[in-house]
């Protein structure tokens, strides 16, 4: 008697009871709808980028917020959809990995899934864009090893003049950009007393 009652439970169709206005859409649908829903925070997050980037005034539970850092934007949003909440997780990983590139990173993800919203709705499988997008990530991968400069053979002087580039290059878009050789020259000195 267990075993046939456990066998007709198992039969009989799952009831999931969902609240009203829920979408229950599946498959391609559903996931054009999650990438939409990521573009709208992609599209608050974007117009924040940038030496011309212009500040957002969030009102939220926790009071007024006028600020145009990405990772403070994506803080307060207080995003509730699940698939856009997980732009606001990877922000939040970047802004704790690295201090820095929260709003790159969420732009660049949103780029990515606008790319993938359109090859979906020319009917291509997600499992087939996903293999791209891996390919993808190695063929750059491999371009910038490629690149890269190895600096195990090079001379302190060297790697002291490639190390000041490197910091100018980051200056370039800060507002001491005019004056980025002496703030390169401190920073790589600084590190230099590090190692």
């Amino acid at each position: 008697r267990v075993f046939i009652a456990a066998m007709s439970s198992m039969i009989r169709p799952n009831i999931i009871l969902l609240r009203d206005g829920t979408d229950s859409s599946q498959g391609t649908p559903q996931i054009i709808s999650n990438i939409n829903a990521c573009s709208i925070v992609v599209e608050i997050v974007k117009s924040t980028l940038g030496p011309r980037g212009m500040d957002k005034l969030i009102h939220g539970g926790r009071g007024v917020t006028i600020t145009n850092d990405g990772a403070t934007v994506m803080r307060e949003l207080e995003i509730q959809h699940p698939a856009a909440k997980l732009l606001a997780d990877i922000s939040k990983a970047q802004d704790d990995e690295v201090g820095d590139g929260t709003t790159s990173v969420v732009i660049l993800a949103g780029e990515f899934l606008k790319e993938a919203k359109s090859f979906l709705e020319d009917g291509i499988p997600p499992q087939t864009i996903i293999k791209g997008y891996r390919k993808a990530c190695q063929l750059a991968l491999d371009k910038l090893n490629d690149l890269a400069t190895d600096l195990r053979d090079k001379t302190p002087e060297e790697k002291t003049v490639m190390y000041r580039r490197c910091a100018e290059t980051t200056l370039n878009s800060k507002l001491i950009s005019g004056h980025k050789e002496f703030f390169a020259d401190i920073v790589v000195r600084a590190v230099g007393c590090l190692g």
